[in-house]
């Protein structure tokens, strides 16, 4: 490191403000050095057709880094997420990177690390969590949060300061193949749990990133990185509100842009989105990162730039600090942009302000700076003495992700064959039941790098649903037959499955996905279907179990949802779980067995017909059936839908202030009973019916939900304070207004399933609302009987 990093400079001075300590090093630094801070490198990554990312086969040679370094460098890519690394090794390994990269310029500047956490560190060996769609399965941001903060901690004890999760786009269409990375079709939803889990991430000192910003899940056809056709008032009143939730609430301090074009404008060059939207109007304040090769794309995609130096300027004047995942576009191409007069110096001095400040928010310029991450603050000697020392599958890390699976696993039917009752003989079927990678979802790191090092063990225990239910049910005699692939037309052995039904009490049906990317997998990135039916003959090896007598229960390992035709009534239950992480298989049993008494709730509808889409709950009437066309669009199973082993009852609706103003609030409460014998969960969720509106409106939307644990014969009281602000929406004018008129507040268990309702009157003028309005209804509980208390699980 040079003398000048030694010595008390004011950008190494905590006693001042961070803003003083980044103009200070900006005044000092060239053109160069500033540039050397909006860039990536991936080291190591290939270039040879298994790519993690879209085009990463078209990558340029590896980056120079002798010629880089010493101008220095803003981020380094995925050190553990690239290929299979023991953590205490990778740990040393990047520790001894980051010594270099501060030695080699000259303001002693490190590079931030960032990886891929969407379900856990997907790093070898890291705990496999389950996909987002599972925690929006499980209505409960708090454990949500606490996932996070334990990813967040790994993260950080090995050197790493940036995540790039969680994914905020609402689904339009479960035939895109990214549903799984989602947490559900509503915005509320998707917000609430969102910005749970950012916290949890930001709390534990790493940079959460906000993706896709914004519109990536609505493109044609469900087909990834395909053009989005939307008018403004949808975009802002389904895509955006995730979003500005987490930009007011959840302390997120960067945020990537989407790959896709919505009306002919990319992502990556609007600077009315990236500028305009988020940082002038919602006052956003961290770095916006381009999404994998997204700054090129404009180029080669979109045909909005005729070069990569076109590209670099407008994705900089749009406001994207930081290409990623390495150098290309805000290289050599930018520099000869500027030398030529066509991008302003300042868009470069804004953009590397930014990634300063984050830089100084983390404490790598801090005169006590070290590189050495906490995993090895006890000896960071070579490599002999950290190989193997650092677990990044602890046990509170299994029991978290046993939590979350269980609470995720949704009891779709039920005819009474659930719980099962120890069975003498079980039947287990099914391509997914005897396989390991089952529960993981495409961003696990199993699925998204060890796939392509095959030699290499997964790193962590993964135990099968068949292996599980041996344990679970161990005076059961438990018989397997696989039946068929998961995607390949197969079917010679379907016949052998039926005859191990025939002969079995009961048969348990694992059908599902296998996660891959582009391709190689039925779901997961670039893994988008024509129609929402189980791939392969799975379809065909169900009805075949169904027509053998035996009394058939359907478990669903998937990434999105399937219509399964009349095989959801047949089947003797219907059992939905969404890549329910490492712990998938126990969780399955325990709730197979009654152990766990399923509470959880869906987070996007399961189709009745696999062709009727895109269809969501979140619509307007005309998107239901009608007697004007032949297509039923009506779900199987609705948004919110999930059953239990218990009983609930709601009554006594009261509702506190019929009346109020448009800039008022009302009040409305209701008891629910646990009528059953045994404990369980009740989720009360809170719709909006907004009868008469100057615009078409959905027909009702979640604006509130309590997730309720009641002990068997207990009660509690749920209260919901609803601001007028929650039903404002995009207006004529694209204004966001509330109006005054008739709302009706419906308190259901699922979308398709309102129990209780209740007219509100707004009065007074139309009022024009921002982004400050207030976004929730707030929840607690007024009273519990039969029992010491009630804790709601709420936003």
């Amino acid at each position: 490191m040079s003398n000048t990093t030694t010595k008390r400079v004011p950008w190494r001075d905590a006693s001042l403000s961070p803003a003083e300590r980044a103009d200070a090093l900006l005044s000092q630094m060239t053109l160069e050095e500033k540039t050397a801070q909006l860039i990536g490198v991936w080291v190591g990554a290939s270039a040879d057709g298994a790519e993690v990312a879209p085009h990463q086969h078209e990558m340029n040679e590896p980056p120079d880094l002798e010629s880089l370094l010493p101008n220095g460098l803003g981020q380094l890519t995925r050190p553990f997420g690239t290929k299979p690394v023991d953590a205490g090794a990778g740990a040393l390994s990047l520790m001894r990177t980051q010594e270099r990269i501060a030695a080699s310029n000259r303001f002693g500047i490190p590079a931030m690390a960032h990886e891929e956490c969407l379900a856990g560190f997907a790093a070898w060996g890291a705990t496999a969590y389950p996909v987002p769609l599972a925690w929006g399965a499980t209505f409960d941001p708090g454990l949500v949060r606490r996932m996070a903060a334990a990813i967040g901690t790994d993260l950080r004890r090995v050197g790493i300061h940036q995540g790039l999760a969680p994914v905020l786009d609402v689904v339009r269409d479960a035939r895109w193949g990214r549903v799984e990375e989602t947490i559900g079709e509503d915005p509320y939803l998707v917000g609430s749990v969102a910005s749970a889990y950012i916290q949890g991430l930001e709390q534990a000192g790493v940079v959460a990133t906000l993706k896709h910003f914004a519109g990536y899940s609505a493109s044609r056809a469900g087909r990834n990185h395909a053009p989005v056709s939307m008018g403004p008032r949808e975009f802002a009143d389904v895509v955006l509100p995730p979003f500005e939730m987490a930009v007011r609430e959840s302390g997120v301090r960067s945020v990537m842009h989407a790959y896709t074009d919505t009306d002919g404008i990319p992502s990556a060059a609007n600077r009315a989105l990236l500028t305009g939207l988020l940082r002038d109007t919602w006052g956003f304040e961290g770095t916006v990162v381009a999404d994998y090769f997204g700054i090129g794309f404009l180029e080669d995609l979109h045909g909005v730039a005729g070069s990569r130096g076109e590209a670099a300027a407008a994705a900089l004047d749009a406001g994207v600090d930081v290409e990623l995942p390495t150098v290309d576009a805000y290289g050599e191409h930018l520099l000869a942009e500027l030398e030529a007069g066509r991008v302003d110096p300042a868009l470069v001095d804004r953009a590397a302000r930014r990634v300063l400040l984050q830089k100084i928010g983390l404490g790598l310029l801090d005169e006590d700076w070290s590189p050495v991450p906490a995993a090895l603050a006890s000896g960071a000697g070579d490599l002999g003495s950290v190989q193997d020392t650092v677990n990044l599958d602890p046990p509170e890390n299994r029991g978290l992700a046993a939590r979350l699976a269980e609470e995720s696993i949704v009891l779709l039917s039920n005819n009474g064959t659930l719980p099962l009752r120890s069975p003498a003989r079980i039947a287990v079927v099914g391509p997914n039941a005897e396989n390991p990678m089952a529960f993981l979802g495409c961003y696990s790191f199993p699925a998204h790098v060890g796939s392509q090092f095959p030699e290499v063990p997964a790193g962590i225990e993964l135990p099968t649903v068949a292996a599980s239910l041996r344990a679970e049910f161990g005076d059961s005699d438990v018989v397997y037959a696989q039946g068929c692939g998961i995607d390949d037309p197969d079917t010679s052995g379907i016949g052998d499955a039926v005859a191990a039904a025939k002969e079995s009490d009961v048969v348990i049906a694992v059908l599902g996905d296998r996660a891959g990317l582009f391709g190689r997998g039925t779901s997961g990135e670039g893994c988008d279907v024509e129609s929402l039916v189980l791939p392969g003959v799975q379809q065909q090896l169900l009805d075949a179990l169904l027509d053998s007598g035996t009394p058939v229960v359907t478990v669903l390992l998937t990434g999105r949802p399937y219509a399964l035709g009349q095989a959801a009534s047949r089947s003797a239950a219907v059992v939905q779980a969404f890549f329910p992480g490492e712990e998938g298989g126990s969780a399955v049993a325990r709730v197979l067995s009654g152990a766990v008494n399923p509470s959880g709730r869906l987070p996007v509808s399961v189709p009745a017909t696999p062709g009727s889409q895109p269809a969501t709950y979140l619509a307007a009437p005309l998107a239901g059936p009608t007697d004007v066309s032949s297509i039923d669009p009506t779900p199987a199973f609705g948004f919110g839908h999930g059953l239990s082993y218990t009983e609930f009852s709601w009554d006594g609706l009261h509702v506190e202030t019929p009346e109020t103003s448009t800039d008022g609030e009302t009040a409305a409460s209701l008891a629910v009973t646990n009528t059953g014998a045994r404990d369980g969960v009740e989720v009360v969720q809170l719709y909006l019916h907004d009868p008469v509106a100057s615009v078409v409106r959905p027909v009702q939307r979640l604006i509130g939900y309590a997730r309720v644990p009641l002990k068997a014969g207990e009660s509690a009281r749920v209260r919901f304070t609803v601001p007028a602000d929650a039903a404002s929406f995009t207006g004529v004018d694209l204004e966001r207004i509330v109006e005054p008129g008739v709302l009706e507040l419906r308190f259901g268990a699922s979308s398709t399933d309102i129990r209780l309702t209740g007219d509100v009157r707004l009065t007074g003028p139309v009022r024009s609302v921002d982004h400050t309005r207030r976004l929730h209804c707030a929840v607690d509980v007024e009273a519990a009987e039969a029992g010491p208390g009630v804790e709601i699980t709420a936003p």
